[in-house]
């Protein structure tokens, strides 16, 4: 392999291990995969993260034929599916983060009691029915929960970030999985109210303007600021 595939396969074990010690997986549950040409790498399946090595991720090509020393994660289908479905991504990010878990298993996802709800895409973070792992009826229903959404809850089994990069995707998980402690805490003296329709779309402007560098002001003010007279 190449020195920039190498780096890849690198950062990916280094985000998996991440991954446990940020509490958002616990054993060798959790997968990760990187769009590459022809395919994915992916996590294998089986191997402990604090044990893998960059020479462990396995190539999955999009015929299900793949390249490696150990076989595929079980949940290769869902990876290549979303990546096939999402051409603006490159990564999926899987794991059975705790709270966002517990949510799953109510088969309840995450309404908009919170602002930053819309940092998945939308103005809620849905909940995938459930189906049994590496079944094509799983990767149907987390395809069709992540449409127009950069992450979604998984029925009775956990969570899932896409992004451009691992390092994005690791982040966006840690934020759903805080979103999910959050709604879970706030669910114990009562449902939360919830933010309109009006206010979401609102608040995901102002978020596309962030990411193009824009001030987040809708309210008049010059969107960047300017040096003040000497």
């Amino acid at each position: 392999m190449d020195q920039s595939e190498r780096a890849l396969r690198q950062r990916i074990v280094e985000v998996c291990r991440e991954m446990n010690a940020k509490g958002l997986n616990q054993g060798t549950s959790g997968n990760v995969s990187h769009r590459v040409a022809g395919g994915l790498l992916i996590t294998p399946s089986g191997v402990p993260y604090d044990a893998m090595e960059p020479e462990d991720l396995v190539e999955l090509r999009c015929d299900a034929g793949y390249r490696g020393r150990h076989r595929p994660s079980s949940e290769w289908r869902f990876h290549r599916d979303i990546l096939r479905a999402r051409a603006d991504v490159d990564v999926v990010l899987h794991s059975h983060a705790t709270y966002a878990t517990a949510l799953a298993c109510h088969e309840r996802g995450i309404p908009p009691f919170h602002y930053m709800v819309a940092v998945a895409g939308g103005h809620d973070i849905r909940v995938a029915t459930y189906a049994c792992f590496g079944t094509q009826a799983l990767s149907d229903a987390v395809v069709g929960a992540l449409e127009g959404r950069s992450a979604c809850l998984m029925g009775h089994h956990g969570l899932i970030a896409l992004a451009t990069s691992v390092d994005k995707a690791l982040a966006l998980a840690v934020e759903v999985e805080t979103l999910a402690k959050m709604y879970v805490h706030a669910l114990a003296i009562g449902e939360p109210p919830q933010l309109s329709a009006v206010e979401m779309d609102r608040v995901l402007e102002q978020m596309r303007r962030m990411s193009y560098g824009d001030a987040p002001d809708l309210d008049g003010v010059p969107d960047t600021p300017g040096p003040l007279p000497a």
